[in-house]
């Protein structure tokens, strides 16, 4: 079975074309150029004595390089251990040892954040630090190998660890297998073509830079934001007629509040991807209705590499999603059913409430290193539980309504926060919100709401209050809550509702 880089191989056909453009550092690079650098890095790794199996760190900033060392990883048969490098040392120290990887790829300022924590002997990887010039010396004196180890389609090529939203973070384990479905997957369900240009803006060590690689795959240009700005946001897409742009909640909402004009300045886009959280359907409808781009919404997971066992919906559905609140059909192979949240092995019936599972080609092995937690999620017959919770409409289209350990229960209601944020993010003075549990002696947990306020407006709790009854039925309606500058996310965009209950919890 072919490793799952080999499709660089086939794209040296493009030649000249760019597949790289990284507007910050003004480098551009073809597909050619491409293949000889992972070639290059990935001899290097082989020189060094690393082997197939082995577990390689990437610390380093989201930039083309970034990109460069995980196919270089993945071609010599190693194990990529994507770190962001927005995290401090303990926590990078953490996921080396969590791996247990013999080596980590960093720069000079990646290396002076880790230095202390590699001194007390935390780190005890190799530290290849990149950019200096021994370090390119060392990659241009080792014998070149061009060809990319053989690899099976369940071999690991990435520890994917999850963003901690829940606890402590878990290495989900990807394959080879796996990325081969993801990058067909995205190809089908965004219909890449090799004249398009997707503008990414996901960081580098999120599983939401499958779009990207998906990108490449189809001989695209992947133009690479390396640090959101809205207005750099508009400018790359005109400036480079982006086609594909990525987007996400926050990005859709922020787009609403441009000045008339910026329709014009995105028309080239002929879809826009939304995932990694909730889209309410009135600030999908309504930027539909504004900058007339369709928005794949998109669901999947780091188990699942997206929708390489995912959902989407698509252009072409939109005709029947005029209520805008659809997560689409099964994209390839994925099989997806709605199960009991007390009772996986009951199947719900269509319009159930549930907790979503998913099976396919791009499901994760399990959890590097956590027998327990693996056994709890990946059961025997091929099913993934996504933690999430849903529901599959007469039309076959999934819908998320929220997240399982997200569900408030109060004196044995079920409140979605998902729902109720949906009814107070139409307040006319609400920005933003979110809402989650706390704890209650009496009726075990209530519904507490965090509103961030649009500029110069006022809210009160009974206003906020009584807007909500009038839409929601009275035990969904927040007991308390807190104005608040921003909300808790995950590069600005996965809620933390944890971090919320942890701060307006007991006490």
């Amino acid at each position: 079975m072919p490793n799952c880089t080999t499709f660089l191989d086939v794209n040296v056909r493009l030649g000249d074309k760019p597949a790289l453009i990284h507007p910050s550092s003004g480098t551009e690079y073809s597909f050619c150029e491409l293949l000889k650098r992972v070639c290059r890095l990935s001899s290097c790794l082989i020189a060094r004595g690393i082997v197939a199996g082995d577990r390689v760190g990437i610390y380093l900033p989201p930039s083309p390089e970034y990109l460069f060392w995980y196919f270089a990883i993945w071609r010599m048969g190693g194990v990529a251990v994507p770190l962001n490098n927005v995290l401090r040392a303990e926590e990078v120290a953490y996921l080396m040892e969590d791996s247990g990887a013999v080596c980590i790829i960093t720069d000079v300022s990646g290396n002076a954040e880790i230095e202390p924590v590699v001194r007390l002997g935390r780190i005890t990887a190799d530290v290849v630090t990149i950019g200096i010039p021994s370090f390119e010396e060392e990659c241009n004196s080792v014998p070149l190998i061009s060809r990319a180890h053989n690899c099976r389609p369940d071999d690991l090529c990435q520890l994917q660890y999850t963003s901690g939203t829940t606890g402590k973070q878990k290495g989900a384990m990807l394959t080879h297998g796996n990325w081969m479905a993801a990058m067909d997957n995205e190809r089908e369900v965004l219909g890449y073509r090799e004249d398009d240009v997707y503008l990414g803006i996901y960081p580098m060590a999120h599983v939401g830079v499958s779009w990207g690689i998906s990108a490449l795959r189809a001989g695209a240009t992947w133009v690479i934001m390396d640090r959101f700005s809205l207005d750099e946001y508009i400018r790359l897409t005109e400036t480079y007629q982006a086609t594909v742009i990525a987007g996400m909640p926050p990005v859709i909402h922020s787009l609403l509040r441009t000045p008339p004009g910026t329709e014009e300045r995105m028309q080239s886009a002929r879809e826009m991807i939304s995932g990694g959280g909730p889209l309410h359907p009135s600030i999908w409808k309504e930027f539909f209705s504004r900058f007339a781009i369709p928005i794949v919404n998109a669901y999947g997971l780091s188990e699942t590499i997206v929708v390489g066992t995912g959902t989407a919906i698509r252009p072409e559905d939109y005709a029947s999603a005029d209520e805008f609140r659809s997560v689409g059909m099964p994209i390839g192979f994925t099989e997806v059913k709605i199960v009991n949240t007390e009772d996986a092995s009951a199947e719900c019936e269509t319009g159930v409430i549930g907790e979503i599972a998913l099976r396919g080609p791009a499901v994760a092995s399990g959890y590097w290193g956590m027998e327990e937690e693996t056994r709890a999620v990946f059961l025997p017959d091929g099913w993934f539980l996504t933690g999430d919770i849903g529901y599959i409409s007469e039309d076959g289209m999934l819908a998320i309504t929220d997240r399982k350990k997200d569900m408030i229960v109060m004196s044995g209601w079920k409140i979605y926060p998902t729902e109720v944020e949906k009814v107070l993010i139409e307040h006319p003075s609400v920005d933003d919100v979110a809402v989650f549990g706390v704890p209650d002696i009496h009726r075990g947990e209530i519904p507490y709401a965090a509103v961030l306020l649009l500029p110069g407006a006022s809210l009160s709790l009974s206003g906020l209050q009584e807007y909500a009854r009038e839409r929601l039925a009275g035990y969904k309606v927040p007991r308390e809550m807190v104005i608040v500058n921003e909300l808790p996310r995950v590069g600005g965009w996965k809620l933390l509702r944890r971090e919320l209950r942890e701060i307006y919890g007991p006490g």
